[in-house]
């Protein structure tokens, strides 16, 4: 399922706000590997929005495992910068419900 495409403001909101982030997955000289992948699809599950250090030494190379990262993880590319990649990927709508706790109601007295 792909994400709907973003407006441009929506795009300058999230680079603005992942400016400040750290890279949550690293991806190093062995490609993308299973463990990288789930490791990818957690964190964009948990965050939304995240930093992904992409560390390979050929830019052609980079470049294809950035697509492949956007392929398999469905996510969105909002910015990429050398070896830096900002992904997006919305979180489906049943996991932003919140959990529902019982308030406690005023105890009523039935005496007048």
């Amino acid at each position: 399922m792909a994400n709907p495409p973003l407006t441009n403001q929506q795009i300058r909101s999230l680079k603005s706000q992942a400016h400040a982030l750290k890279p949550v997955v690293r991806v190093g000289q062995h490609g993308m590997s299973d463990a990288v992948l789930a490791e990818l699809d957690g964190a964009l599950d948990h965050h939304e929005l995240l930093k992904v250090k992409v560390s390979t030494g050929d830019r052609d190379e980079r470049n294809a495992l950035i697509v492949t990262m956007l392929e398999k993880s469905s996510a969105t590319m909002i910015q990429r910068i050398g070896n830096m990649v900002v992904l997006y990927r919305k979180k489906p709508a049943d996991a932003h419900k919140a959990k529902k706790r019982a308030t406690p109601g005023r105890a009523r007295s039935t005496k007048r």
